[in-house]
């Protein structure tokens, strides 16, 4: 299920990102890889290139740029917007570990 939910994510963001010229204009030139950890799912990893999430796949993503660290129910929550971000986060359902260009980065992969 979880693995859906990042395919319609990575998806949702791409066909987003090629809508919206400003999109591939402020992402041009972030390389970054992204760890998704499910604690009850498993772990995935994506690519962000070219503006683009690419590469999804499962398993660690042993030197990621960005690491998301939640559950299954808050990440489906937070890909069907039911929750946002800074709520999980408070809440301490979501941890993100990465520089703070990264974390704000995140904001705009949802």
């Amino acid at each position: 299920m979880i693995e859906e939910l990042l395919a319609s994510l990575v998806e949702r963001f791409n066909r987003h990102a090629e809508k919206n010229p400003a999109i591939a204009e402020e992402l041009d030139g972030v390389e970054r890889t992204i760890a998704v950890k499910v604690t009850d799912e498993g772990n995935y990893g994506v690519d962000l290139l070219k503006a683009r999430l690419v590469n999804l796949r499962k398993g660690s993503v042993p030197h990621a740029d960005l690491t998301i660290t939640t559950d299954s129910r808050t990440f489906e929550g937070l890909v069907k917007k039911e929750i946002g971000p800074m709520k999980a986060i408070v809440t301490h359902k979501l941890l993100i570990d990465g520089s703070l260009d990264d974390k704000l980065l995140f904001r705009k992969l949802l």
